[in-house]
């Protein structure tokens, strides 16, 4: 964005990076000359609060509400971006109190220039339950480094073989034992691989039972947490990604970085990244969330087809370094600002970033 606007983008940060963060190898950026640190004093705060009132248009996440009503008195362009409302599908949980909260925030704004960035694939269905961003809605998503390879051919051919990798933390969302039960079944099959899970968690002593438990212990691999540059080196080494969270996950960048390291991935239609990122049976699989046997024929057909799973983790680093990369979304999201504030209604992009984001159910992929 910096690039972009020639230095005229600035980024308000409410609160500082948290430790657990930081201890994990995350970075701080929040030093960087462009950041607005409204935290730190009221001076801060209000150049933050100047900004949001001036500028051309303002992009709000986890955020001060009172950064839209401004922009809203003023009759000012405006985009949210977020994932999912209702990761657990319980629509009928949200009573008059939540509904009346949430028309307060969003559907009172139906008829003012504040659009929504979807960072999930079901993020329109859930807004469109409320009434709210409807015709307004846009894919988005989040936007992790994309490397390039200067021969994606070679790093592909020296993957070592047959090898899986599940990344993310142990929590009941991201269902780790559904990777070690597939293992479990592939060596029942006759199948002979090796699987890492890389991260830490709630879940953590349980895994470590179940595989005792079904003795997989030559065949399953703990690594622990580790830093982002780590988990990619892993990645770089693996040819199939597993992942296995439910609807509970909002968008899941590990799959952006598991493409772009080359991957062929089977992923959850429940993840709210996968129905936009993965096109099923070209640059992926897509199983059924839960799905036990769905998500072993998948993982087998890959284990089946060398050529076939080197070519679909080709396709897959084309799908990151051409298309789903932070470089076309900061082009793409000023080209949307600029046809908006001409008060123009087309659709400037077809897929990928800033195309318009559909109605997609929890019950999409059969």
């Amino acid at each position: 964005m910096q690039k972009c606007t020639g230095g005229n983008f600035f980024f308000v940060a409410g609160t500082p990076v948290p430790e657990e963060r930081l201890r994990l190898g995350y970075k701080d950026y929040n030093h960087l000359p462009f950041v607005v640190r409204a935290y730190e004093s009221e001076t801060e705060k209000k150049r933050a609060e100047r900004l949001c009132e001036e500028s051309d248009f303002i992009v709000h996440g986890s955020a001060s509400e009172e950064y839209i009503k401004l922009r809203m008195e003023k009759e000012k362009l405006a985009f949210r971006y977020s994932e999912r409302w209702l990761k657990n599908g319980l629509w009928h949980m949200f009573g008059p109190r939540a509904r009346y909260y949430t028309y307060k925030d969003h559907g009172v704004y139906r008829n003012k220039p504040l659009y929504l960035l979807c960072s999930s694939a079901y993020t329109a269905a859930d807004a469109s339950r409320f009434g709210a961003y409807r015709k307004k809605t846009y894919k988005w998503g989040y936007f992790p480094e994309v490397r390039p390879y200067e021969n994606i051919e070679k790093l592909i051919c020296g993957k070592e073989e047959n090898s899986l990798v599940w990344a993310g933390r142990f929590l009941a969302l991201k269902h780790p034992e559904s990777a070690l039960v597939l293992v479990s079944d592939l060596k029942k099959a006759g199948y002979k691989v090796k699987l890492r899970m890389i991260g830490a968690g709630e879940k953590e002593n349980a895994i470590k039972k179940l595989i005792a438990e079904k003795k997989l212990e030559g065949e399953i691999e703990l690594l622990g947490a580790m830093s982002p540059e780590k988990v990619r080196a892993y990645m770089e080494k693996a040819e199939i990604f597993l992942f296995t969270s439910d609807f509970n996950e909002g968008w899941g960048a590990v799959l952006n970085e598991a493409m772009n390291s080359g991957c062929a991935a089977v992923a959850s239609h429940a993840i709210g990244s996968v129905p936009y990122l993965i096109k099923n049976g070209e640059n992926g699989l897509i199983y059924k969330n839960g799905d036990r046997k769905d998500l072993f024929a998948k993982t087998a057909f890959l284990l089946d087809r060398p050529a076939e799973r080197r070519a679909m983790g080709k396709r897959a680093y084309e799908t990151l370094f051409d298309v789903w990369n932070a470089n076309v979304a900061a082009e793409r999201l000023i080209a949307l600002a600029e046809e908006l504030l001409r008060g123009g209604k087309s659709a400037l992009f077809t897929e990928g970033p800033c195309s318009p984001a559909g109605i997609l159910k929890n019950n999409w992929f059969r």
